[in-house]
């Protein structure tokens, strides 16, 4: 037993242990992945809803349509999963508050619940699947694992947040009750958590059931993390993970342990079926009544009302089955139950009986057992049974089919009384349409409204208005704009608002001039200009942009105008050839044939043009003479040695010769050597064309042949195997006069067609497939256009906005007429460049662009210039925290739209909705899709080596492509992945030429008669010189047949996936790696790597990668903590190994010395002597030297390899840098301006040797140095999270993902992989697995992209946002056009429903809400806190909650005290914040968690009670808005559904008889319902009893769409929620400690500042809103313009720069075009310094936190006179009193408010304090 304890206890502290996640468990983490449902878990969480009536009630319809309930959630949202139960399970289900005698009713509905989905669910969901194991030990579950490929387990963990004691569905228990429930608590959780521990062993993460949350399209859960963590497995043994709760299975009926009587089961069917159609339910029914008589288990009365329930079931409606709790004596519900107990053990057995499944179907007997049992109706017989002689409550004709049934089961009753009076049907009550019987007995009605714009929308609905005027309110005014806020006092001038300084002006120009060049050095990165001006193209307004003309008489009259050129020119031929024989002695003299290679190309790529037309053939053939030496060398070495690198040089060596026939300036003598070298090698003729020119080569190219190897297989196997990355790639391009730079391909024409039709179009193509161009090719239309037209470029990153900005200001220059006006301009949150509203190009994010569209400044001037809206990387439309947003302007958008997007599951369903939206708004749309990357992805996963020794880093290879054949990188073939079959072949799953080719033999060795393979596959029908396209064409003919295979069972399929998967299984771990060894140096000891340790096994895995020449790399780890800890690690790995060179190495030693006598040489030459002064006070150094020796030194200090050494830079070899790529000054700069900002020193250090780090939480100057100089090839290596994958210009040769996380899904996967393979860099790119296991690796490969799913995008905060836009607009033209078309949509949101009539009645009761909390007058005038409360949209439902709370006064009583008790005010006011905004919910945890964690952890955990003023008035506000929306279901459900709902969701099961079916007289069913379905209602649940908004969602009847997350409520804990909420904003505030965050509250470092910066923006959009309500002066800001802490921290230091007059040194790269303002002096928009609004001070502040103080004082003082100004004004306005005890009168009134104020602008300036000390 003591063994037993100490085993639980350590399992419990383990999982205690386990990091979680909450994520959308489809969007972030599943996609279309299957996972398993364990089926106790689900059952569980259903069977425990408070709702469910299976004690007394026995409602078993009810449990079942609760599953399928849950069910249907999953599916809905295109989850795919399968069911399993276990064996050893089966009392899990059973609900704590359960009593002992009625578990076998639960066990009863758990056997229920398996046989229906069994026989249903293949029927209706064929995917989903139902298994039944006997425990995760049982050898057949672990082959089903393995063979159903799942992701993760779905299941429940135990745990209960309330103690038994503690729980009120327990109070009165005995105490030794509550010990049995105890330990029975106890059992549960050591089970579940034993079978989480099991699973978590195989490998598999964890969703909990528990605490799982439907939000709009997302299912937002806790995801336990267990694969390859460090959190050590308990050892349990099976006696404590197999335990059962309740011990052994004591219910056990002799049905289960014995056959069933077959025989009589066929008799009694025949007798049963002569009286009524016998379904399962009735066989059952009798077979386990008859058995109960025969057992004398069964009282003969209870036995006869079971039978008159079995017939009343099948002919009652469901509607008319709504009972009340029977009013039956102790003794006869004892009765009842006992009688229940053993029913429910008989019924159990039977259907867990194998034989019984085989009987039904064998019968053809339709599955209805959901219903055997309705509890309630049962009671209600009884009952009548008790009190009237028996049977003369029936019809005849149940009074005969009961005698029939009681015959045929021998059943003795007494004799049968008189008859009774017919039945008759029953009458529903029901509530009228107009009104709903609210909680509390009252009557709610709808509040009078009228709009002109909405009234036409509105008309189909029918209310009744409520006759009384507006409830008056305490502070009824109407809102005016004020620099985009809505202040509820006189109109405030927003030109005075707004007027700068002068010294304001200065600086703000300075602050545009300091970003504009930063931005230029930005573009120079982007476009390889380096140390020179832009030269970005002059776009002149133009009707059309005039394509080029060729001259008369075509391509002929050119090739004249050539040849006369060149006839002049003939003294330049001389002279060109006589420059090239110089260079190429030079060349000859490289003693390095690939040194010479390089060189040669580089010379050939920067020739011009004229010098081309006479080279390029010769210099093309030289580098093809260097490659067949270098190939003669490696010939001579082993196969070991060079097998790999000559296989490449040969096939580079293909490459030039097949582009040779293209070549200028070529002739005879090359053609004809070039054919005897492709003869040699046994190579495909190139295709040479006569030529007729020849002329002596300045070479004598060495054609010794005789005896050099050839290629050893046919030549078109060399090419699939070792050519596919030099292939043609050309599909179907041609010129087009729209595009200078390139021949675009078909669909890329295409594309352009389109937008010249000035058609909206939705492009779906992969990354490095050609994209970008449309973008710019858009921008450039637009610009020609006119100076007035407006472009917006969305993108869902600030890096992607920062990059999209550079390329256009370094594409496009123009020339304005009027000051202000600007090419482009960048808009975000942090900042601005150039003015957003005087751009033609604004480059934004999702948000800021809503918050421009619904300005009503905007409505009749910006927002009608605008003709084109670019979605960049659309699919973030499918995002669990922004997708809504991304909805709605596509809804919104006012013009053609360009959707952009490489990864898109369902892109034709995603089309179609697209379509609908546009075409709503006036526009045609085409979808455009293209499949095929420009360059290859090659994978690999690599295993790291047992022991590693570092001596510097390898020399690259040369003309190797991809990583074949090095130490631990194993290669995988696409098709290895689709392992498993369920998830079918990815339509993107993509096959270069040598997979192909292996693909091919592999199903040529496994071919057989009935699968054979068609001859037209064979690679010697292919060309002889193979292109792309050939390559394309066969890859589709191979996968054609292979998806034919995998459907079917029979065929080769699994032989093919083995055999390419041999490479895999046969990879074993390198035993030792050791890098090289320079000559007179001691090599370092080989340390261990710890192949599931990233930090140890990355070092070895980039010398591999070097060795390649296979860098640069992005490493991506969706941990930032775990990127810098990789960073500082291979730092420190690099150092060590430095050092301990220096130490040992004779020549660096050597070198040292040389130095040092160097700098004793020069001392001597040029001793020190003091500067003589020159003219105006200047230091002449150079006074009395000649200019020969000035120039004499200089060639000295040339030439001495000493002059520019550093010995404290790093080694070569102990660094990634590529030294040649970036210039010592602009380094120099660029470290100048990170030393300024404080950039830690490791960081600054680590860019020196070439490692950059790059996530969202680094500096922005330092992730935009890194970027740059990752692009300038400088930078090699960066590790990174996701915010590299997003379409930032980061291209580099390996993609690794180094180790896993839930958030490495299927779209993430492929986002980051195509960051590899730079197009114009890398002919193929490299995708490397690290500590990633293979089954997810082939997951990835093989999954398909997640469908993109919608939001429900008609807010609250949207209804009002809308409402604001058209009254402070005057109902502009845009803004009527807008609401039109948002409500004239079909199909409202992406993968939902056509319910247009839903979403009309949705609206008219979101406006009855806003109505109702006084921010909506009658005729749609928004009111009071409307601005707030529609600019914090974005924590929508949270703004509402505190409108609820000021509205009541509540916030006046708080800070009525700030001045006195500012402590206890501000730690008061944290605790409601907290409780309302940046929510997190904690892990549902079980009451030993909470005392042996929460409460002993010094931290606070579990966020403390909301104060009992603000609870109540929330719970008030959340009880109106339910009485809101449950008169809105009624109404719709009155208008527009008259049909029943008795169909089960998921199933389809129809249940319950006629509507029309009389029912006995004695029966006394309460009123049915209208709005709550029918199913629920079987427990007593009527319509006037929701008792929370959650209860009306999850209860509301079929055919009404409610979506709980859009209703504007917050749950209350723990009133109204289970879960607590994360005490980590409190918990910071109290102590503003990080770790503590990280250690007690479970916050990940890296999120921290995010969350922290995210609240920050809150206080501040609060204390704004506040300040302009009251109109202190300096303080209107632009809602646009506001910021969270950290980031306004962070633009003061970047003002600190600009304040300084210092420009980025890196950003020297001048602007060649007129990008900026037209003029000095024009305004620039960009954000206001808020530190500095308080004028005319004197003093001088000693920091910007004291200035800060200083100012937020000096707005407090501001505020009190403006409002005594205003005392007098305002009085007589008032007109209502204060509500909940706040203030009376107007003064009382405004006293509170500015309290207010000032409370929450010391809580915002206490919590920044601690936040930016935080991250000082």
């Amino acid at each position: 037993m003591a063994d037993k304890v100490e085993k639980q206890s350590e399992l419990m502290d383990w999982y205690g242990k386990l990091p979680t996640r909450r994520v959308d468990l489809v969007g972030d983490y599943a996609g279309q992945e299957l996972f398993i449902v364990e089926g106790d878990g689900l059952l569980l969480r259903c069977f425990d809803d408070p709702k469910l009536d299976l004690v007394d009630g026995f409602q078993l319809l009810h449990a079942a349509y609760a599953v399928e309930q849950f069910l249907q959630g999953l599916i809905q949202r295109k989850c795919n999963f399968h069911i399993v139960f276990f064996d050893i399970h089966h009392d899990l289900c059973i609900p704590r508050a359960s009593p002992s005698a009625l578990h076998s009713q639960y066990l009863l509905a758990r056997a229920i619940v398996i046989r229906h989905l069994a026989v249903h669910l293949p029927r209706t969901h064929p995917t989903i699947r139902v298994h039944t194991f006997s425990s995760t030990r049982e050898p057949a579950f672990q082959e089903y694992l393995k063979a159903s490929g799942a992701y993760f387990v779905m299941t429940h963990d135990g745990a209960n947040p309330l103690s038994v004691d503690q729980d009120p569905r327990l109070s009165g228990k005995r105490s030794q009750d509550l010990e049995s429930i105890e330990k029975r608590e106890l059992q549960r959780r050591t089970t579940f958590r034993a079978t989480i521990l099991s699973l978590i062993d195989l490998g598999y993460n964890i969703a909990l059931i528990d605490g799982l949350e439907w939000m709009d399209t997302k299912i937002m859960t806790m995801v336990v993390e267990g694969v390859r963590k460090s959190v050590a497995l308990p050892k349990l043994n099976d006696r404590l993970s197999d335990t059962q709760p309740n011990g052994p299975n004591t219910t056990q009926s002799q049905y289960e342990s014995r056959d069933i009587p077959d025989g009589r089961i066929e008799s009694l069917m025949q007798e049963a079926s002569k009286v009524r159609t016998i379904s399962e339910r009735m066989l059952v029914t009798l077979v386990t009544l008859e058995f109960m008589c025969k057992q004398n288990l069964a009282a003969p009365k209870l036995a006869m009302a079971t039978l008159i329930q079995m017939l009343l079931v099948s002919d009652l409606s469901l509607s008319s089955r709504r009972f009340d709790s029977p009013a039956i004596g102790a003794d006869d519900r004892n009765q009842l139950h006992g009688f229940l107990g053993e029913f429910a053990k008989v019924a159990k057995g039977l259907l867990q009986n194998p034989e019984w499944g085989n009987i039904c179907r064998r019968h053809s007997l339709s599955c209805d057992v959901t219903d055997l049992v309705d509890g309630r109706l049962l009671a209600q017989i009884w009952s009548e049974l008790n009190k009237s002689p028996a049977r003369q409550v029936l019809s005849d004709r149940l009074q005969e089919e009961l005698e029939r049934f009681e015959r045929i089961i021998n059943i003795s009753i007494e004799p049968i009384g008189e008859p009774t009076k017919r039945s008759k049907p029953i009458e529903s009550k029901e509530s009228s349409s107009a009104e709903l019987n609210l909680v509390d007995g009252k009557k709610l009605y709808i509040l009078p409204f009228a709009h002109d714009v909405f009234d036409k929308h509105l008309k189909p609905i029918t209310v009744s208005f409520q006759s009384s005027k507006d409830p008056s309110s305490r502070s009824m005014k109407v809102f005016q704009e004020v620099s985009h806020w809505h202040n509820a006092k006189r109109r405030l001038d927003p030109k005075a608002s707004h007027a700068l300084s002068d010294w304001d002006k200065k600086r703000a120009l300075r602050r545009n001039q300091f970003f504009m060049a930063e931005m230029a050095g930005y573009a120079a990165s982007l476009t390889g200009v380096t140390g020179k001006a832009l030269e970005p193209e002059l776009i002149t307004v133009s009707e059309e942009a005039k394509p080029t003309k060729l001259p008369k008489g075509g391509s002929s009259a050119r090739a004249m105008i050539d040849a006369n050129k060149a006839s002049k020119g003939g003294g330049k031929v001389d002279k060109t050839l006589a420059a090239w024989k110089t260079v190429r002695i030079n060349l000859d003299a490289e003693r390095s044939l690939q040194s010479r290679f390089r060189k040669s190309k580089s010379y050939l790529r920067d020739l011009p043009d004229e010098k081309k037309d006479v080279l390029q053939a010769e210099v093309e053939y030289y580098m093809i003479c260097t490659l067949l030496k270098m190939y003669r060398i490696l010939s001579k070495q082993s196969e070991m040695e060079s097998g790999a690198q000559a296989d490449g040089v040969i096939a580079l060596i293909f490459s030039m010769v097949r582009e040779l026939p293209n070549a200028r300036g070529l002739t005879k003598t090359i053609v004809s050597q070039v054919n005897t070298i492709v003869r040699a090698l046994r190579l495909p003729d190139p295709g040479f064309s006569p030529v007729e020119n020849d002329r002596k080569l300045s070479f004598e190219a060495d054609l010794r042949l005789s005896g050099i190897k050839a290629i050893a297989s046919a030549h078109r196997e060399f090419q699939l195997l070792h050519c596919g990355p030099y292939m043609d790639r050309n599909l179907d391009s041609a010129p087009d006069a729209r595009v200078k730079s390139f021949n675009p391909d078909g669909w890329q024409r295409k594309v352009l067609d389109e937008l010249d039709a000035e058609r909206s179009i939705f492009v779906v193509a992969p990354t490095s497939a050609g994209k970008t161009f449309i973008s710019f090719y858009a921008m450039e239309r637009i610009l020609r256009k006119n100076d007035d037209s407006v472009l917006v470029y969305v993108a869902p990153t600030k890096a992607l906005v920062n990059q999209i900005g550079a390329e256009i200001q370094a594409r496009f220059k123009k020339g304005y007429r009027h000051a202000g006006k600007s090419v482009w301009a960048i808009h975000t949150r942090d900042y601005r460049i150039n003015n957003p509203s005087g751009c033609q190009i604004l480059v934004t994010v999702p948000h800021i662009l809503q918050i421009m569209l619904l300005s009503s400044s905007n409505a009749k001037s910006w927002s009608k210039k605008i003709k084109c809206i670019i979605f960049d990387e659309i699919h973030c439309i499918g995002q669990a925290e922004d997708g809504v947003v991304w909805e709605q302007l596509l809804l919104l958008a006012p013009c053609p739209i360009i959707a952009l997007s490489a990864t898109v599951g369902n892109p034709d369903q995603f089309n179609s909705w697209l379509t609908s939206t546009q075409r709503s708004s006036g526009f045609d749309l085409t979808m455009i899709t293209h499949q095929h990357r420009y360059s290859d992805l090659r994978k690999f996963i690599y295993s790291p080596p047992a022991e590693f020794a570092f001596n510097g880093l390898p020399e690259p290879s040369f003309a190797t492509l991809g990583l074949d054949g090095l130490q631990g990188l194993t290669y995988v073939h696409p098709v290895a992945s689709l392992v498993n079959k369920s998830r079918g072949m990815p339509q993107d799953l993509s096959l270069e030429a040598r997979d192909c080719l292996l693909l091919w033999k592999s199903m040529c060795k496994y071919q057989t008669d009935e699968y054979p393979i068609s001859e037209d596959m064979n690679p010697d029908r292919l060309p002889q010189v193979i292109r792309k396209v050939d390559i394309i064409e066969w890859e589709n003919k191979l996968k054609i047949l292979l998806k034919s295979w995998m459907l079917d069972e029979e065929s080769p399929f699994d032989k093919i996936v083995a055999d390419l998967s041999k490479p895999i299984e046969k990879a074993e771990r390198p035993k030792s790696y050791r890098t090289r060894v320079e000559e007179g140096s001691v090599t370092t000891k080989a340390t261990e790597v710890d192949a599931n340790d990233l930090y140890s096994s990355t070092l070895p895995l980039l010398c591999q990668l070097q060795s390649r020449g296979a860098l640069p790399a992005i490493l991506f780890n969706y941990d930032r903590s775990k990127c810098e800890g990789i960073c500082r690690t291979i730092m420190k790995q690099l150092k060590d190994a430095e050092n301990a060179f220096k130490s040992s190495s004779s020549a660096w030693k050597a070198k040292i010395r040389g130095y040092e006598q160097y700098l004793k040489d020069k001392s001597k030459h040029n001793p020190t002597k003091a500067p003589a002064m020159k003219k105006k006070g200047k230091v002449n150094d150079d006074e009395g030297t000649s200019k020969a020796d000035k120039m004499q030194d200089a060639a000295s200090e040339e030439v001495n390899p000493y002059a520019n050494f550093d010995p404290d830079a790093a080694v070569d070899g102990f660094h990634f840098a590529n030294i040649a790529k970036a210039e010592a000054a602009e380094l120099a700069a660029i470290h100048k301006e990170l030393i300024r900002r404080d950039l830690p020193a490791w960081l600054m250090e680590s860019l020196t040797r070439g490692i950059g780090v790059h996530h969202a939480g680094m500096n922005r100057k330092y992730r935009q140095a890194v970027e740059m100089l990752f692009r300038k090839g400088f930078l090699r290596v960066v590790i990174a999270t996701g915010t590299l994958a997003l379409g930032v210009n980061m291209p580099c040769a390996t993609v690794v993902f180094s180790g896993d996380s839930v958030f490495l899904t299927a779209l993430n996967f492929r986002q980051a992989a195509g960051r590899a393979g730079r197009r114009g860099f890398d002919l193929l790119g490299n995708v490397v697995f690290q500590n990633i296991t293979t089954a997810k690796v082939c997951r990835l490969l093989s999954s398909r992209l997640p469908d993109l799913t919608g939001h429900f995008p008609v807010t609250t905060t949207l209804v009002l946002r809308l409402f604001t836009l058209l009254y402070e607009s005057g109902n502009s033209k845009f803004a009527v056009d807008a609401i039109n078309s948002l409500l004239s949509q079909p199909r409202l949101y992406l993968d939902g429903p056509a319910f247009k009539d839903q979403v009309l009645h949705h609206l008219r009761f979101s406006i009855e809400y806003l109505r109702r909390h006084d921010l909506l007058s009658a005729e749609g005038v928004p009111l009071n806190f409307a601005g707030l409360t529609s600019h914090l949209y974005y924590t929508e439902n949270s703004s509402f909650a505190l409108n609820a709370l000021i509205k009541e006064g509540y916030f006046h009583e708080l800070c009525s005290e700030i001045e006195t008790a500012e402590s206890r005010v501000l730690r008061d006011l944290m605790v409601v914040m907290a409780h309302l905004f940046g929510r997190r919910p904690c892990r549902y945890s079980d009451q030993e968690y909470i005392e042996e964690i929460v409460k002993r952890s010094p931290s606070v955990v579990f966020l403390p009670q909301l104060p009992k003023a603000a609870s109540r008035i929330l719970q008030q506000h959340n009880q109106q808005t339910l009485r809101i929306f449950s008169t809105y279901v009624r109404t719709f459900v009155d208008q527009h559904i008259d049909s029943p709902d008795h169909v089960l969701p998921v199933t389809g099961l129809s249940v319950g008889g006629s509507s029309n079916a009389p029912a006995p007289s004695f029966l006394q069913p309460l009123p049915s319902t209208k709005i709550r379905s029918p199913f629920v209602a079987l427990s007593g649940y009527g319509d006037d009893d929701f008792s929370s908004i959650a209860d009306l969602c999850r209860t509301v009847r079929s055919g009404v769409f409610l979506e709980e997350n859009v209703i504007p409520h917050l749950d209350v804990y723990p009133d109204e929620t289970e879960t607590p909420l994360n005490a980590y904003l409190y918990d910071f505030y109290m102590h503003g400690d990080v770790d503590a965050l990280e250690r007690a509250n479970g916050v990940r470092k890296s999120d921290v500042w995010f969350l922290l910066n995210d609240f920050s923006l809150v206080l501040a959009t609060i204390q704004t809103s506040l300040a302009n309500f009251m109109k202190i002066p300096d303080t209107a800001t632009d809602m646009e313009d506001l910021v969270g802490g950290g980031d306004e921290g962070n633009n003061k230091d970047e003002d600190q720069f600009v304040d300084s007059g210092y420009v980025s040194a890196a950003s020297s790269v001048q602007d060649g075009g007129n990008n900026g303002p037209a003029s000095a002096t024009a305004s620039t928009s960009i954000l206001p310094d808020r530190s500095s609004k308080a004028k005319g001070k004197k003093k001088v502040e000693e920091s910007w936190e004291e200035a800060a103080d200083a100012d937020a004082q000096a707005e407090e003082d501001a505020a009190a006179d403006a409002w005594d100004q205003d005392d007098s004004e305002e009085d007589d306005d008032e007109e209502g009193g204060g509500r909940g005890g706040g203030p009376q009168t107007a003064k009382e009134l405004e006293q509170g408010f500015l309290r207010i104020y000032r409370s929450f602008s010391r809580l915002k300036e206490e919590f920044d304090r601690k936040f930016r000390a935080m991250f000082a």
